[in-house]
């Protein structure tokens, strides 16, 4: 039995990205306002905090206004307002076609909104928690959950100094217990713990599975002369064909750069697709070649994002904590925005969590946040837009457009009518050999790049001789069952290079370069066989995104 040292806090918090970072500054106002002590520990696994944070983003500052309203005058990173927003139908590899405004729903339009870097933001945003007395621990991954009488108790940190076969080197530190009269999980989309927790309490048994994509995002710097700070453009169609659905963006932000990016819903059905050529091949449109064409790219990454909405929502209160942000998926895809809602439910829950700690109350299920939660802007959001994904996948990109910008623009929401998604992702594949396949052209090293130029911009990098963090429950069925059905779609849905099929004296073995991993999850999401998990890697491993 590893001894391990123990902290104790009032509460802990697991990531430090909006929702997580919003929750203790709302905590930390709150101790100072009633002039109470509140123990506040933050845990980050990135190496600083917004290592690991991935946005487009476009920001609405709502949640911000109210946390910290004078956010302007403390200096907050967000100065570019949106000045001009332009949305297209991609035809084919040439055309687009600009689609007005009246024709779109109204929650695409970003008028007010400003173009961020959300890790930037959150760096802001950790400042502020610092100055209130938050204590915030990067480079700490939440390993583990602490669970003792039905509830949570806290979390255990990783292990520092593990070989990759279990065995301790020189520098060994055992993971610290952070134990907490409530513990708030904001690790953000298909969160390691979020996940088990989900499981553990059942908190998804009355709600629809939840449905991703997967965003890549990369920065520009560009020719002064083709830079308009603060133009937003959206689109949808080409390189995405038949059922495979998902939006390109790209956003003017300060110093002549720009950040382009698309996004693939996960529920495709093709296994021979590869979401990053996609991307790649993208950018070849004149829409956006004649922004970057020139031009430099300086960053690239990617990041699942959770998009079921409401109807995909998990309870998010059990015994002894909370889930908020992502990692219960409160994003409003119908906006393709989530900080703003992550940041609410996050302050939500601080004022719940503190409300018991008056009440001299720990580790009990706070069964009012449910309530709390329902009664804020957040949820009447979601609700309003709780039919935007499913009609989408139930009726098509036309015919589900077209019901969507009635809904939203002429009722608001409120057609009384509810589709609801209830295939999990994983499940959609077809056959490879009845799929079609698809011959992506090679990168140009101009505008498209290969995966490993790519993960090299991104900064990761593992402490080299640990524990493989993305787990095989059965070492058998990439090649046995994924490889024969489905053609080992590992190899193609991962944006990282991290999985191979080699043939090795004279046998396909399914190779994990867990050394690439950007921490995206969607193995973890998409793998048909449900084989591949996720979990957190030795603390201040993975991605270290500058300013995504």
């Amino acid at each position: 039995m590893v001894e391990r040292e123990t902290m104790e806090f009032d509460v802990v918090v697991v990531g430090a990205g909006p929702a997580g970072l919003a929750s203790a500054i709302k905590l930390a106002q709150l101790a100072q306002e009633k002039q109470q002590e509140c123990m506040i520990c933050v845990v980050e696994k990135g190496s600083e905090v917004g290592a690991h944070v991935l946005s487009g983003a476009v920001f609405e500052t709502k949640a911000l206004d109210e946390l910290l309203p004078n956010w302007q005058e403390q200096g907050a990173p967000v100065t570019t307002k949106v000045t001009n927003d332009e949305i297209y139908w991609f035809n084919n590899e040439e055309k687009a076609t600009s689609i007005p405004h009246f024709t779109t729903p109204k929650t695409f339009h970003n008028n007010g909104n400003y173009i961020v870097s959300m890790g930037n933001v959150c760096r802001w945003l950790a400042e502020q928690a610092e100055s209130l007395g938050v204590e915030i621990f990067p480079g700490f991954s939440a390993h583990s959950l602490i669970i003792e009488d039905d509830a949570v108790k806290g979390i255990v940190t990783g292990d520092m100094g593990v070989d990759k076969d279990g065995n301790e080197k020189d520098g060994y530190m055992p993971g610290m217990e952070l134990r907490a009269k409530y513990t708030i999980f904001a690790e953000g989309c298909r969160g390691h713990l979020g996940k088990q927790l989900i499981n553990q309490f059942a908190l998804d048994a009355d709600s629809s599975p939840q449905h991703y994509g997967l965003g890549f995002k990369e920065i520009w710097q560009v020719d002064e002369s083709k830079h308009q700070q603060g133009k937003v453009v959206h689109g949808t169609g080409w390189p995405l064909s038949g059922d495979t659905s998902g939006g390109a963006f790209m956003y003017h932000s300060e110093n002549n750069q720009v950040v382009v990016g698309l996004i693939v819903d996960l529920n495709y059905t093709n296994p021979h697709l590869s979401p990053f050529d996609e991307f790649q091949r993208m950018k070849h449109h004149p829409v956006f070649k004649q922004v970057l064409e020139g031009g430099e790219r300086i960053a690239y990454g990617a990041r699942a994002i959770a998009k079921g909405g409401l109807h995909s929502l998990p309870k998010m209160h059990f015994p002894g904590g909370l889930l908020v942000g992502c990692d219960a998926g409160t994003l409003n895809f119908a906006k393709i925005k989530g900080n703003h809602t992550a940041m609410k439910s996050g302050m939500i829950a601080a004022e719940v969590i503190f409300e018991a700690l008056e009440n001299e109350q720990a580790n009990t299920d706070l069964v009012n946040y449910h309530t709390q939660f329902e009664q804020s802007w957040a949820y009447k959001e979601l609700y309003q837009s709780r039919n935007f994904g499913p009609v989408m996948h139930k009726l098509g990109k036309f015919l589900g457009g077209a019901y969507n910008t009635l809904d939203q623009n002429v009722f608001n929401g409120a057609l009384p009518f509810t589709f609801k998604d209830d295939v999990p992702d994983y499940s959609t594949l077809v056959d490879a050999n009845i799929a079609e396949k698809i011959a992506y052209p090679k990168p140009d090293g101009s505008l498209s790049f290969d995966k490993l130029s790519s993960v090299f911009l991104s900064n990761t990098n593992h402490e080299e001789s640990q524990p493989c963090h993305l787990k095989l429950k059965n070492t058998a069925i990439p090649i046995k069952v994924n490889l024969v059905k489905f053609d080992e779609p590992a190899q193609r849905y991962c944006p990282a290079g991290v999985y191979e099929v080699q043939e090795i004296e004279g046998n396909n073995e399914f190779v994990i370069n867990a050394q690439n991993c950007v921490h995206c999850k969607t193995c973890d999401i998409k793998d048909p066989s449900q084989n591949i998990t996720w979990v957190t890697p030795e603390g201040a491993g993975g991605p270290n995104y500058p300013n995504m």
